[in-house]
């Protein structure tokens, strides 16, 4: 049996490459950009006027002038305009380029209009005031998004302003979700009093979608012959295989034997850890022109499951794509006592008092609690060097849920 330290170091050398694919603009959120952006042009491109108003020359107004000539109006996504009167200005309008012969835009709240005459109230006046000059935000060539940055809603308006219609981001990996057991039956059936509800694989869907993975799902019953035949079609269709279940002591947990007889290399079986000890974990080689598969085959209560997906799975699919993983830590509120030798992922309530997060212990019924996730937001990471641990100590966190 192997430390959680030990098991992420054994999965995250085998992190792997899905290859990248061109999307739509819109298909891009959520995605791992995999292309540097560079400005295509100065922002803005122009001297773009800041407020509607009028635009004037500095050396008229410094001369004394305070009404001007209208000579038009430079309306927004309009043609430059010149302005040709020493005493004259134009209108003009937010977003709209400064007509050429002005550099200052006077404000309309700063301006009396009347019979085509401008008259202005202030008595000075900036160079360029009220104009976003061009090429102040970023100049052509500039990087605007750094390569393996993961795409929101700001980089979607800065792929469309540089015109990239088609984006390259990092592949998805294909994933199919395994649950076994004859005790299982599916979400719309009325279990007997022997059977519960088929729920792991919909948790395991739901924690991959978060991470923009669109999982299918398979189950099979606890007979070899059949979990021989589906896995060997799996392996034929998917990158990743994530398994609920069959992997402990029990007569009908056939999975490590199964993978075994089916080529696939055992890297490790149980980890040192509370929930979820029993994680299996290994990978198909690829031959003969057959595909690589990477495994992991979590144990079948829903804790279980849940932790091991987030503390394994997760960072080992962000370091394929190219994301790094940010650690996040909170501040334990009550004193905890944990005597086996394993590290404990406790079930914690976490709350923001001033600046700091804090995590308030959240009792459960053990692995098998599934309801007792609705109640908590994250599982707080506590070492097996330790027995006792002390209200105030900092300990890294595992959140699946913002508070």
């Amino acid at each position: 049996m192997i430390t959680v330290e030990e098991a992420s170091k054994i999965i995250q050398s085998k992190i792997r490459s899905f290859g990248v694919e061109h999307v739509s603009l819109m298909e891009a959120h959520g995605r791992t950009l995999k292309e540097t952006i560079c400005a295509d042009q100065d922002f803005p491109p122009f001297n773009r006027v800041c407020m509607d108003g009028i635009a004037v020359s500095a050396s008229s107004f410094e001369k004394g002038l305070r009404t001007f000539t209208i000579e038009g109006i430079q309306a927004a996504g309009s043609p430059q305009l010149v302005k040709k009167g020493i005493d004259s200005c134009i209108e003009v309008m937010t977003g709209a380029v400064l007509p050429e012969g002005a550099d200052v835009v006077i404000p309309y709240e700063q301006v009396d209009l009347e019979n085509g005459k401008a008259t202005v109230s202030i008595t000075s006046v900036k160079h360029m005031q009220n104009v976003h000059l061009k090429g102040k935000d970023k100049k052509k060539g500039d990087v605007l998004i750094n390569e393996d940055t993961q795409i929101t809603a700001a980089e979607i308006g800065v792929l469309a302003t540089v015109g990239k219609s088609a984006i390259k981001v990092a592949k998805q990996p294909t994933v199919v979700i395994i649950s076994t057991g004859d005790e299982l039956v599916e979400v719309h059936e009325i279990p007997l009093a022997h059977q519960i509800r088929r729920s792991n694989v919909y948790s395991l869907q739901s924690l991959l979608l978060a991470l923009g993975i669109t999982a299918e799902t398979r189950h099979i019953g606890d007979d070899k012959s059949s979990l021989s035949n589906e896995i060997e079609s799996c392996f034929e269709q998917y990158d990743v295989l994530l398994f609920s279940g069959a992997v402990s002591k029990g007569k009908f947990d056939f999975i490590p034997e199964v993978l075994d007889n089916l080529g696939v290399k055992k890297l490790f079986h149980k980890v040192k850890q509370r929930p979820g000890k029993p994680f299996w974990f290994g990978e198909l080689q690829a031959a003969n022109g057959g595909r690589q598969a990477t495994v992991f085959a979590f144990p079948g209560n829903p804790v279980s499951t849940y932790v091991n997906c987030l503390q394994y799975f997760y960072p080992w699919y962000k370091a394929s794509i190219g994301v790094e993983v940010k650690k996040e830590y909170a501040v334990l509120k009550e004193d905890i006592s944990f005597k086996p030798q394993m590290t404990y992922f406790l079930q914690v309530k976490l709350e923001q008092n001033q600046g700091e997060i804090e995590a308030a212990p959240v009792t459960g019924n053990g692995s098998g609690d599934l309801a007792n996730l609705v109640k908590a937001d994250a599982f707080l990471i506590l070492p097996m060097e330790q027995t006792e641990f002390k209200k105030g100590n900092v300990f890294p966190i595992l959140r699946y849920r913002s508070f």
